[in-house]
């Protein structure tokens, strides 16, 4: 059990959060900016949503491979770890790097405001990515689906998407986390 911060120690301020869960509702008090608050919000609750929905998705691959041979079966299910790992850490990047910096220097509105930006970017990103990865054709529950065509004000960004080739389209959100460490490196 860890001492009640007081102000006879100097080292009060490190005591403040405990891991990454901590860290959430300190950042939350710490900022002034709304916009990292209202990203605090969304993206602590996009993150428990993507770990979730890959930790389901990582017992049900365990549970149809179980029977199987490693090789080929245990790459597929480190790929859903890892997967998982480059979607919820860059999400919860923002968070963790805005209360670091809290705790080690005190307040900067504009720092936690870049921060907050970079994180919704990526999760736009992140869904620009699912965009370009649909198939032109593909089947679901028996039938042959054909994706959306493009159309709206954002036809010509949606076209841009569906010509990505598949292998390309992990590269929109990594360029989205990409952000995130350069508005870190920027502002700090």
């Amino acid at each position: 059990m860890t001492e009640p911060a007081t102000a006879d120690r100097p080292d009060a301020e490190e005591d403040a959060y405990g891991g990454m869960l901590g860290a959430f509702p300190y950042a939350f008090r710490a900022s002034d900016s709304i916009l990292f608050r209202l990203y605090v919000l969304v993206g602590g609750l996009l993150a428990a949503l993507a770990a979730l929905v890959f930790g389901i998705a990582l017992v049900v691959q365990v549970a149809a491979t179980l029977g199987g041979p490693g090789g080929t079966f245990t790459f597929s299910r480190t790929l859903f770890v890892l997967l998982g790992l480059f979607v919820v850490a860059p999400l919860v990047a923002p968070v963790l790097l805005v209360a670091r910096r809290h705790r080690r220097t005190g307040s900067d509105t504009r720092y936690d405001t870049l921060l907050a930006a970079a994180g919704v970017l990526f999760v736009v990103s992140l869904y620009l990515g699912l965009v370009a990865s649909i198939p032109p054709e593909f089947t679901l529950d028996g039938e042959l689906q054909t994706r959306p065509p493009a159309t709206g004000p954002l036809a010509p960004l949606i076209r841009l998407l569906y010509a990505l080739p598949a292998v390309g389209a992990p590269v929109v959100p990594l360029l989205g986390a990409a952000l995130i460490l350069l508005a870190h490196r920027y502002a700090d």
